[in-house]
């Protein structure tokens, strides 16, 4: 049984040092480990004692492998390795990578020791047995539950068995322009119903009143879908087992995507053009995950702020962005969607090894393997026992942005309302499915991105009902494939 849980206090402290650097990260390009070799080899030794590699070394595959990434937990690895004298192998892989190395792997005894993982890939893990939920639990409790976000910890629970340790994650936000809402007097929205009004009244001939994902299978539709209907209080499935899409919640919530949709830009609408329009000013409001911070603020030269006034002011956007992390259904309390990164280990790894290192990048090395694109890897693990917010607070002062060394911390460009908005939001994360016995189901559809297959004739304004029928029918489809 996992124990019982106590969602630590976010809230941060009201000072902070200002431009400083928590850490130096190495300046050198490290290679993507794993990338450029067979997937097979990416595997740690197996052997028939269940190690997956020989008591003093370890491999970890993490899905951050851009040079910079590696590099920063190429850093915390080595300062584990000098505490304990277990060597770590870094290796860079994709997450569908991970997937098929690991089924192939497992089949062989050969297996890596510790692994970064999304929820969906932790349910598919499970139902195939390749997860030490034991293990895993081990972690949580060495480091105390009550230290880490509780919707994180539900998220790769399954049965009561706790099958990975939560490390961060990223909201899907929805920004809205400050100054328009102004303009227009128009409040904060707090609701899906509140946010189709205003991009309605914000929709005009020169700017979209939103942008969101609109494109027919597409992974970034998909996650727009689930954050639209989640914050309208629909469910995949009801508490008898059956799929729900088909449930008031859910058709109110399409109708309200539907409105969305129409007060967007025509055409589908993916994770390059919804971008694109919000930095150059062309849309009211965006839907899109956190990693959009830095862009805003200016900070990404790969994707460079274009609107009018940000000419004469770069951080004009940042300065007139707010951010809804959550939304709030007709029934029942707020909810946003957001994607999280957990430590699991599999069977047949060096347990001891495993956990060692895990517990380490979760305390002495957390802040340190959070420090590249900070502002999408929010701590699911506020602080510890002695000190409940103590990575919470130190995460604010983290550097923005992703591949380039920007020396403006996360608290330089966003208020204190802001940051606590985000940090909150890894207290609303729900997922479809996912901490439930319905996980396998959930993990198959959101990896097939099942349910936007087919979602193309709510844009050309079909019934909602019947897009939730087809959905209903696609869901159960599946269903049926896994029992």
């Amino acid at each position: 049984m996992a124990p019982t849980r106590t969602t630590p206090g976010f809230s941060l402290r009201s000072s902070r040092p200002t431009s400083r650097r928590l850490f130096s990260r190495p300046r050198a390009q490290i290679a993507t480990t794993g990338v450029a070799v067979l997937l097979l080899a990416a595997c740690g030794g197996g052997d028939d004692d269940g190690g997956g590699s020989d008591g003093d070394s370890i491999t970890f595959w993490t899905p951050h492998s851009t040079p910079q990434r590696m590099a920063g937990q190429e850093a915390a690895a080595e300062a584990f390795t000098e505490e304990t004298g277990i060597e770590v192998e870094v290796v860079g892989l994709a997450a569908e990578d991970q997937n098929q190395s690991l089924v192939t792997g497992a089949a062989s005894g050969d297996v890596p020791d510790v692994i970064l993982t999304a929820p969906d890939q932790v349910a598919n893990w499970n139902q195939q047995g390749l997860l030490d939920g034991e293990a895993a639990q081990q972690v949580v409790d060495n480091l105390d539950p009550a230290t880490f976000s509780e919707s994180a910890l539900d998220l790769v629970t399954v049965d009561d068995q706790l099958l990975a340790a939560p490390s961060d994650g990223w909201g899907q936000l929805f920004y809205y322009r400050t100054d328009l809402f102004e303009e227009a007097g128009l409040s904060e929205p707090q609701t899906l119903e509140d946010l189709a009004s205003a991009a309605e009244e914000l929709n005009t001939d020169g700017r979209a009143g939103i942008v969101l994902g609109t494109q027919p299978g597409d992974p970034f539709t998909n996650q727009t879908l689930e954050s639209l209907l989640v914050g309208n209080g629909c469910q995949l499935v009801d508490d008898a087992g059956e799929i729900a899409l088909e449930e008031p919640a859910c058709i109110q919530g399409l109708e309200l995507y539907q409105r969305l949709a129409e007060a967007s830009v025509s055409g589908g609408q993916d994770v390059e053009s919804t971008r694109a329009a919000y930095l150059a000013g062309d849309a009211a409001i965006v839907n899109w995950g956190a990693h959009l911070l830095d862009e805003i603020a200016g900070l990404d030269e790969n994707f460079p702020v274009s609107c009018e006034e940000c000419a004469d002011n770069p951080q004009y956007l940042a300065e007139n962005t707010g951010v809804v992390s959550a939304l709030a259904p007709p029934e029942g309390k707020p909810a946003g969607y957001g994607l999280t990164l957990s430590y699991s280990i599999p069977r047949g790894s060096n347990t001891e090894g495993a956990v060692q290192f895990a517990e380490y990048m979760l305390s002495e090395g957390y802040l340190e393997s959070l420090d590249v694109a900070a502002e999408g890897r929010v701590p699911m693990r506020a602080g510890t026992p002695d000190s409940p917010t103590e990575y919470a607070d130190a995460w604010a002062d983290l550097e923005l942005g992703a591949e380039q060394e920007s020396g403006t911390a996360i608290s330089e460009v966003y208020d204190e309302q802001t940051i606590q908005t985000l940090v909150d939001g890894a207290n609303t994360f729900e997922r479809w499915g996912f901490g439930t016995e319905h996980a396998g189901l959930a993990g198959a559809l959101y990896s097939q991105n099942t349910l936007v297959q087919d979602i193309g004739p709510l844009f050309d304004g079909a019934d909602p009902a019947q897009v939730a029928a087809t959905m209903a029918e696609a869901a159960e489809a599946v269903q049926q494939d896994l029992n």
